[in-house]
């Protein structure tokens, strides 16, 4: 398996309550909303977006991503509404290990109603169906209560904490890292 053969054409990936689907320039003005929110950005490893610029120059990055065949988000489309009001995506993945981490991004007037869940069992369903997957993983900053939610809620075991892992927004930061391996999860 070869990460061109998924990023090739990124598949529209549904489910239940949303549409998981490549991220466009018409996405720009609800990316800016989540992207520039103070609640929303003091739990994720990137700075605040401060100005519109800043995330169209992240979309044009993605789209980048996407002509080259690279690993990119999926972007998270609210069906009740028709909203872009996230990202999931494979952050890194390494086909000769058959390992991935999984990072995921949602609008704060969406949390706390399972969507995020939704969108990570999907994309975890994903990798371990279509990517040759054996182990998926992912990370949140040690206070990030509602992150370690999803991930416990998406199936997977905290494997512990990384203690000052990562330098982010100007100091040492403890990561909490989970994952979920192919046979602990029903496909």
């Amino acid at each position: 398996m070869k990460i061109e053969d998924i990023y090739r054409e990124l598949p529209i990936n549904e489910t239940e309550r949303l549409y998981l689907r490549k991220v466009t320039m018409t996405d720009l003005d609800d990316m800016y909303t989540y992207g520039s929110n103070e609640k929303v950005a003091q739990y994720v490893f990137w700075e605040r977006h401060q100005t519109k610029a800043d995330t169209k120059a992240f979309i044009e990055y993605i789209l980048k991503c996407y002509a080259a065949h690279q690993v990119a988000p999926w972007g998270i489309e609210y069906k009740e509404n028709g909203r872009f009001i996230g990202t999931v995506d494979f952050v890194w993945w390494q086909p000769q290990h058959q390992t991935a981490e999984i990072g995921y991004v949602l609008s704060e007037p969406y949390w706390g109603k399972g969507i995020m869940t939704e969108a990570v069992h999907a994309l975890v369903r994903f990798g371990f169906k279509h990517m040759d997957l054996v182990r998926i993983q992912a990370k949140c900053l040690a206070e990030n209560i509602g992150s370690e939610r999803v991930m416990q809620k998406s199936g997977m075991a905290c494997e512990g904490t990384l203690r000052k892992a990562m330098f982010v927004k100007g100091k040492h930061r403890d990561i909490k890292m989970y994952s979920i391996l192919k046979e602990e999860f029903p496909l």
